[in-house]
């Protein structure tokens, strides 16, 4: 049976499991906050079930605590070397790189090298967002997707995500992956003992499967075949390649490669709105565009139009007030490590009102 957790209290749980793993206080509250952050909006593919993986990681000492970043060239254009540092720590560093060059400049670029698994891009989109940037991210990932045609993992699920303020709408945040689905949802799936649509994976030899123990054991498939396939290959030339990343092989998978770091490389790219015109007058015609977007004649049996990261929005609200629901094998997990950590997490467990006796 699967239980409910409330979010700041599960959050203050996982902050402590990383700062007893050996990870200073102020990451610690980053990493935590990246993957609550992403189970509020109903993304548990990279919510606290990547902890586990992440602990096993920082445990084996196959990342660094230790140690600064190296900002290897600064301006309109600025390399970030990761040293290995865990993936949302390095994401924060280049949003604040980001952040501060944007506003100087007015657009701006920054590359990352030498970073792991960074949690989801609408992490960093969110705060961007709040300055009043417009910010692209992008970040190249381990081997999981075939190229169009081949069976065998060569590319990652190399995330494109977008996010752009808005005034009295929230702002549209697109963040997805380059496969049909994330691998982290087969993940879950697996986790699960549940079945999966055959239109996402492929089992070794090349076939659609339903099996999610076997499709990762295959490949992911690209987003619209080759369209999806085409567009991985661009954020791993920007993020791995340009960088001087890992790319396609060459970024090594988390679970499995126990020898070397994984060398993921992120690409942030971003616009100051006031460099074209005052912040207000934007917040003013965008919303008037999803206003119109929203007023469009909607198709049978459809309610409502939704604006990119609405879904995530309303997810965020009603997990705040209800709580995040984790699988049992992901609570088991963190249960052990808070065992091992002397963290308990039974202080994160919303009661459930006992059933009244006739």
């Amino acid at each position: 049976m699967s239980h409910k957790f409330n979010w700041e209290k599960l959050q203050t749980f996982t902050e402590e499991l990383f700062k007893k793993a050996g990870v200073n206080a102020e990451d610690a509250h980053v990493i935590a906050e990246s993957l609550i952050e992403a189970n509020l909006r109903g993304v548990d593919s990279h919510g606290v079930v990547r902890s586990d993986i992440y602990l096993r990681r920082l445990e084996a000492g196959m990342i660094k605590t230790k140690g600064e970043m190296i900002v290897e060239s600064d301006g309109p254009v600025t390399l970030l070397d990761g040293q290995n540092h865990i993936g949302a720590v390095v994401g924060s560093k280049a949003l604040e790189l980001i952040i501060d060059s944007t506003k100087k400049h007015g657009t701006a670029v920054v590359g990352v090298k030498g970073s792991n698994h960074f949690g989801t891009c609408g992490y960093y989109l969110l705060k961007a967002v709040k300055e009043n940037i417009i910010l692209m991210v992008l970040s190249n990932a381990s081997q999981t997707m075939p190229p169009t045609g081949g069976i065998r993992p060569f590319i990652g699920t190399n995330p494109f995500s977008v996010g752009i303020p808005a005034g009295k709408y929230q702002p549209f945040i697109l963040d997805m992956a380059t496969s049909v689905v994330a691998r982290g949802k087969i993940i879950n799936a697996a986790q699960k003992g549940e079945r999966i649509p055959d239109t996402w994976a492929i089992d070794k030899d090349g076939n659609p499967t339903t099996d999610a123990e076997a499709a990762l054991e295959g490949s992911v498939l690209p987003l619209g075949g080759p369209k999806g396939y085409a567009i991985s290959m661009f954020i791993d030339i920007l993020s791995g390649v340009l960088t001087g990343a890992g790319f396609g092989k060459y970024v090594n998978n988390m679970y499995e490669n126990w020898k070397e770091p994984q060398n993921v490389g992120h690409f942030f790219i971003g616009i100051d709105i006031s460099k074209f015109m005052p912040v207000s007058q934007f917040k003013e015609r965008i919303d008037r565009y999803f206003d119109e977007i929203k007023s469009e004649p909607t198709a049978p049996d459809v309610n409502e139009i939704l604006i990119p990261g609405e879904l995530e929005q309303r997810a965020t609200q009603e997990r705040k007030k209800n709580g995040i629901e984790l699988p049992l094998k992901v609570e088991e997990e963190l249960r052990a490590w808070g065992d091992k950590f002397g963290v308990d997490l039974s202080a994160a467990l919303i009661e459930t009102p006992q059933t009244e006796k006739n």
